[in-house]
């Protein structure tokens, strides 16, 4: 089909969409929304699981939309390399909705990658298990996702699914793509774990009568953490369609500008600390099937006009609790972002939480912002600033694992993979690093320092990066994306007695033809420079390890969650780590299996990343959450784990 084909049915679509939203209460609906029909166009290209390259048209953009309790709330259409709008928001052959997503097979061939690995790169690679036992698996449920059933209903949800997961004392919090929900944790307050307390609720529910786009737009990408250095928990929601144009919104920064400060979404925020609000349970919405036209105000859908001129900005929604209860209260603020705010990655530091984005997957550009952590703990109106950074692959900010914190005055840690897949530059033999420092008092002495490079061995991003066709799985040709070209999940930071340690990984080719985890343990020497302590690719066979997510215990153990898959395996989740003395470079704990695929998944996006998160408990045991596909089913479940490595133990 001709571009100008799929313009013409985009736009027909498009049409339709208007007269089914025409019943929207109009005072519900934000009319600072914009669209492109290019776009629309785009995303049906890309759509049937992006068996054809990925082309940009537009700027990325869109929501999720629940009829239940956000159905005035419209996305707007975005370009199909965003990572996780491309394949959901294909309406015309890739039907998805909040109750689930179905796809059909595009008659285009899909070509496997073409697996290659630099010279070197073999050198770091351990291509055996660990000789130590497997690290117990000490709880392990489903999470959000196909079957899940909670107090407000049942959740099957858009693909990727975009996990996020906090354990505080007595409590796990789970956010997936746009719902959330909270389940006990064995303890002093609870005798089992896993047990569905809340949810499933769209995420904006915790934003319920704070007003403006923070209460009125549900989105994807929210992301959960629990603040151990204060015992809070914080949820940070980006928005992903543009609210009216405001006289004091600003206009966005340069590379190389000073820091900007936000401007507040909300006057006199935060208000007063507010309890999570309990809706009652959604109705059920029935499966879309094959070929069907989404219902009306499903994602993909919406009362969208031509907007010229000047355009309105994005917002970043914080909510922080008052104390270690999740259900609050909670003390919310909202700050303007003048470009797209995608891929949140939240990082808890002393004088601040640290908030970097992606501003599009078609530019070479992130945004490297930071709230005022202090403040906002004692809901106090409080600030935000953000310096513009271009040519930069994908930030990540180092985030604090246990309750000691880095010396006082200590700059945040940034770091990011070289390489450029946009410039089709797939390999490289460095990591950079920036210093971001942050002053409150006086924001024109706010900078970032860098980037230094950090010489580690040579890679490949995994299947030459994001929205590839990547790793088979038995029985289908359809191949899942691995997200190879970028440092995906939190930067982990931890200081034990002399020592301050920072972990990082990501994805990359294997001498074998597969996929294997590259990770990295930097160290911080007493100049606050990083440098290279040790790195190790674990790729123990020829199959697929990906999307890993990391985390250092208390005794400075590493461990790793991450996905496994790759014919004849369905991808499911495996569990890797290694003790603080052992050699270097290796992943000394035999893998463990959290959780075997049961089925394939017929989208080619998978998950987009996979979260640890440390017990605050007893600062020892390894929460993970990632995906995995149950025989029969059409939709991803969730699976939720603790893991324990040998000789941490639980009390202290």
């Amino acid at each position: 089909m001709t571009f100008q084909a799929l313009k013409t049915v985009a736009t027909a679509i498009a049409l339709t969409t208007i007269l089914f939203a025409s019943a929207t209460p109009p005072s519900s609906v934000n009319t600072g929304s914009e669209t492109n029909l290019r776009n629309d166009a785009a995303i049906i290209v890309q759509a049937g699981a992006a068996m054809i390259p990925a082309r940009s048209f537009g700027s990325p953009a869109g929501v999720e939309h629940n009829a239940a309790l956000d159905s005035a709330h419209l996305p707007e259409f975005g370009s199909p390399n965003s990572r996780f709008h491309a394949s959901t928001q294909a309406f015309a052959t890739e039907v998805s909705h909040d109750r689930g997503e179905t796809e059909q097979q595009s008659p285009e061939p899909i070509t496997p990658p073409v697996m290659t690995s630099p010279s070197g790169a073999a050198a770091v690679e351990q291509r055996s298990q660990g000789n130590r036992p497997p690290a117990a698996i000490v709880e392990s449920f489903d999470g959000l996702g196909a079957g899940f059933e909670g107090p407000q209903g049942g959740a099957m949800l858009r693909n990727p699914s975009d996990n996020s997961l906090a354990a505080g004392p007595d409590h796990i919090f789970q956010i997936v793509n746009s719902r959330m929900a909270i389940f006990t944790k064995k303890g002093k307050q609870f005798g089992e774990t896993g047990r569905v307390l809340y949810g499933p609720v769209p995420t904006n529910t915790i934003f319920r009568g704070f007003g403006g786009a923070c209460e009125a737009m549900n989105n994807g990408d929210a992301v959960v953490r629990y603040d151990q250095l204060a015992g809070r928990w914080l949820v940070v929601m980006p928005t992903f369609r543009r609210g009216p144009v405001r006289p004091d919104q600003q206009g966005p920064g340069r590379s190389g500008e000073p820091a900007q400060v936000s401007t507040p979404g909300r006057p006199d925020q935060p208000g007063p600390a507010v309890r999570l609000f309990a809706p009652p349970p959604s109705p059920p919405n029935p499966p879309a099937q094959p070929g069907q036209a989404p219902r009306p105000g499903a994602p993909g859908q919406g009362n969208q006009s031509q907007q010229a001129g000047p355009q309105g900005p994005y917002s970043m929604c914080y909510a922080i609790s008052a104390g270690p209860d999740p259900f609050g209260p909670y003390y919310r603020y909202e700050f303007l972002r003048p470009l797209f705010p995608d891929y949140p990655r939240p990082a808890i530091w002393p004088d601040g939480y640290y908030v970097p984005t992606s501003t599009g997957d078609d530019v070479i550009q992130k945004h490297a912002c930071v709230a005022e952590r202090a403040k906002m703990l004692k809901g106090e109106p409080a600030a935000e600033q953000c310096i513009v950074i271009d040519g930069v692959n994908f930030l990540n900010n180092a985030d604090v694992d246990g309750k000691r914190p880095p010396p006082p005055g200590a700059p945040n840690i940034m770091m990011a993979a070289g390489g450029a897949q946009l410039k089709k530059v797939f390999e490289d033999d460095a990591i950079l690093s920036w210093k971001f420092h942050v002053d409150w008092k006086n924001p024109a002495n706010t900078k970032v320092a860098g980037p230094e490079k950090i010489a580690v061995a040579p890679y490949h991003y995994l299947c030459d990066g994001q929205l590839t066709n990547c790793v088979p799985q038995p029985g289908t040709e359809r191949r899942l994306d691995a997200q190879g070209d970028k440092i995906m999940s939190r930067l982990v930071y931890r200081r034990i007695g002399g020592r301050e340690s920072i972990v990082g990984l990501h994805s990359i080719n294997t001498s074998a033809g597969g996929g294997g985890v590259r990770w990295y343990e930097f160290r911080i020497n007493k100049d606050r420079n990083v440098g290279l302590h040790q790195q190790g690719t674990y790729a123990p066979d020829g199959f697929y390890r990906w999307m890993a997510s990391p985390a250092i215990d208390r005794l400075g153990n590493i461990g790793i969650g991450y996905s496994f898959g790759g014919t004849p395996n369905f991808a499911g989740q495996r569990f890797a780590g290694r003790l603080a003395k052992d050699p270097i470079g290796r992943l000394t704990i035999h893998e463990t299996v959290l959780v075997e695929g049961q089925g394939p998944q017929n989208a080619m996006r998978w998950e987009d990343y996979t979260q640890t998160a440390i017990d605050p408990s007893d600062d020892c045991t390894v929460w993970y959450v990632g995906d995995y596909i149950k025989k029969g089913s059409a939709s991803y479940s969730s699976r939720i784990g603790a893991f324990r490595m040998p000789g941490c133990r639980r009390g202290r």
